[in-house]
């Protein structure tokens, strides 16, 4: 995998989060302020825009960029938390031309770390952290275990599927939702939901290279 590849992933994600845009805002309505969907959508629309520039950058140098564009164009709590965790991810992977599985799972372990220390939640409290932690432990799990990266990534994306559903019957404990109390109980996450589509890209990027 390379700087093509990560390229392929975010262009995909961008695709995913356009096409689900308003179910995002949708489920955000629910139970946060109804702008999940556009705000995902702002930020990979303005990422897409600046990997225009990035030709001939390491994959490292594309995530970190990506992740900064995120900061600044992505307004409530899921700009800094993505942008903290594909910048995370791109200096996990270095100035390298090209990574391996392994290296692919150390990045999103930094990506998933970045997320925890700066919205300090953890599985169970109904964010994007019961998406991305299974997503990263399946991913990791295939790998040790044999599979292509491809494969691991299928199983990567089936975990976070199912956080992402199983945020449903449970209570928020950070972010906008929290403040509803029990009556967070019964609404998909919408930042869950969002991740799950960005691994589906991951994995959409990956398998197109095989």
């Amino acid at each position: 995998m390379n700087a093509v590849t990560v390229q392929s992933w975010l262009t995909a994600a961008a695709a995913l989060l356009r096409e689900q845009r308003d179910y995002l805002t949708q489920l955000d309505a629910a139970i946060g302020d109804a702008d999940h969907g556009t705000n995902m959508d702002r930020g990979f629309t303005a990422v897409l825009a600046k990997l225009e520039d990035l030709d001939g950058a390491p994959p490292g140098k594309v995530l970190t960029t990506a992740g900064s564009t995120l900061v600044s164009t992505v307004g409530g709590a899921s700009g800094p938390l993505w942008g903290t965790a594909l910048r995370r991810a791109g200096r996990a992977l270095g100035g390298a031309e090209e990574f391996d599985g392994e290296q692919l799972a150390v990045a999103l372990d930094a990506a998933l770390a970045g997320i925890v220390e700066l919205g300090a939640a953890q599985e169970g409290d109904k964010t994007m952290v019961d998406a991305l932690a299974p997503a990263v432990r399946a991913l990791r799990a295939g790998l040790d275990n044999g599979s292509t990266v491809a494969e691991a990534l299928t199983a990567a994306r089936v975990a976070a599927e199912e956080g992402m559903k199983a945020t449903v019957p449970l209570q928020a404990q950070k972010g906008r939702a929290s403040y509803l109390g029990e009556r967070s109980i019964g609404h998909q996450d919408p930042g869950a939901t969002s991740t799950a589509l960005i691994l589906a890209a991951l994995e959409q990027a990956v398998a197109a290279e095989r």
